[in-house]
């Protein structure tokens, strides 16, 4: 068995597989504290803390720092420290924008191609989904991130899910906020008129319950920026 390095306690800081490459694996790890708002827009964040914790050396601390960055989810400042970016709504809406471009096609083309092992297997998906969108609201983000990237592949291109997840950080972080707000059961009922789409091969209405699907943060986001004002950046 691989060694593992453990990182902080209490703080949802997860464990490090020693076998396998260190930076992506902090980077997973900070990225998921960000979004759960874990690790709060304004809050320092150090590379010799994070080193010592989790038992490794700075080098892919700093590398994770630098790609948490080009995400936009902190501030490296040099002389001064990093810090926790506050969320941006109008990257928020450019994700939003490029995630609906990619899934809208991914739905099409999963409608086009899907077998039918394929649909019972994102039926299945859907069963887990609703035993937890009551009470776990984690557990729900991780299925639905799974929902999404297994389409990607029932459509051929699972690269286009890598895409959406390199750009979609800032939209994550108003998805776990809203997820009190919108009824997780919305989502279930809207991704299971995906499956029922893709499963009557209907393109056009896969592709147009997919937008429906993602323009729901259209709705939700004013509302959250009003309910969380300190973790948003001014003038967003």
């Amino acid at each position: 068995m691989a060694e593992e390095r453990s990182g902080p306690a209490g703080g949802g800081g997860g464990a490090l597989n020693a076998a396998g490459a260190i930076a992506p694996q902090l980077y997973g790890l900070l990225r998921e504290r960000i979004v759960r708002a874990e690790l709060k827009p304004g809050e320092p964040i150090s590379e010799t803390e994070i080193a010592r914790a989790y038992s490794v050396s700075r080098q892919p601390v700093r590398e994770a720092f630098i790609k948490l960055g080009e995400a936009g989810l902190v501030q490296i400042r040099p002389q001064r420290g990093t810090y926790i970016s506050p969320i941006s709504v109008a990257r928020v809406m450019e994700a939003r924008f490029v995630r609906e471009a990619i899934e809208a096609d991914v739905a099409r083309n999963a409608a086009a191609k899907a077998t039918q092992e394929a649909v019972e297997g994102l039926r299945q998906q859907i069963a887990r989904q609703k035993r937890v969108a009551e009470t776990d609201v984690h557990a729900f983000m991780k299925l639905d991130e799974l929902f999404h990237r297994t389409l990607a592949q029932v459509a051929g291109v699972p690269f286009a899910w890598r895409v959406v997840e390199d750009v979609k950080a800032q939209m994550d972080r108003v998805r776990y906020l809203s997820a009190e707000e919108v009824h997780l059961r919305l989502l279930v009922s809207q991704h299971e008129a995906i499956v029922d789409a893709v499963a009557a091969a209907g393109e056009a209405e896969a592709e147009a319950v997919m937008r429906t699907h993602l323009r729901e943060i259209l709705r939700s986001l004013p509302i959250i920026a009003a309910a969380h004002p300190a973790l948003f950046g001014p003038g967003t």
